[in-house]
């Protein structure tokens, strides 16, 4: 699988001639709207920022969009959908908003996008469910969801093979990432795309990767 970063918590997947997205921006986003088709559209929040799944209709890619908790399959991707609580970008009055954490199975591996999260631990239901992560993409910029020392403690209790930082370019507070990385302590490496095949995760245990937009 090929996965890229497209901003704020929106990343692409492609394997074989699939395509899964993750939170696609709209065009009524703060951030640039994603163009390409996807098979699957995966919002973790209702917020412009996140649910652009009319943009990621195109050519002759209509997504199946999964925008809430339950569970999914569809061309052979196995999806679970978690309740959870956001803060991002409420509107006025509000407290908090629904946010989903997803899990989904493919290429007999588990990738975990914690969306838009303030929560500081998973519910119980959600750790018991998801087992062993080999990607695990955490929201690092304050603002609305995980700080920076909130994110690492939460991924390091996961104890994913990868760990992938978002919400940090576009959105997030000033040099989020900066302070993710130096709560991590331990390296990391910048990458344009991330290619990845199971054989590629033995000997990995936390290891931060940061996709360049």
């Amino acid at each position: 699988m090929v996965i890229t970063h497209h901003g704020g918590q929106c990343f692409k997947v492609t394997f074989g001639d699939l395509t899964l997205v993750f939170d696609p921006v709209s065009k009524n986003g703060t951030l640039p709207s994603v163009r390409f088709g996807a098979d699957l559209a995966l919002v973790s929040r209702n917020h412009p920022d996140m649910n652009g799944i009319e943009e990621v209709t195109y050519g002759d890619k209509v997504p199946f969009a999964i925008t809430g908790p339950g569970e999914y399959e569809r061309q052979g991707v196995v999806v679970q959908g978690f309740l959870s609580k956001s803060k991002y970008g409420l509107e006025n009055g509000r407290e908090e908003a629904v946010n989903t954490v997803y899990s989904v199975g493919l290429e007999d591996m588990t990738l975990v996008h914690l969306g838009a999260l303030a929560d500081e631990e998973l519910s119980k239901e959600a750790r018991e469910s998801i087992g062993e992560i080999d990607v695990l993409f955490v929201p690092v910029g304050g603002d609305g969801v995980l700080s920076s020392a909130q994110a690492h403690e939460l991924a390091v209790s996961l104890e994913p093979k990868i760990i992938i930082p978002m919400h940090w370019s576009g959105m997030g507070e000033p040099k989020s990432l900066e302070a993710f990385l130096k709560e991590a302590g331990n390296g990391s490496e910048k990458l344009d795309k991330l290619t990845l095949k199971k054989k590629d995760l033995a000997g990995r245990e936390g290891s931060i990767l940061v996709l360049t937009p």
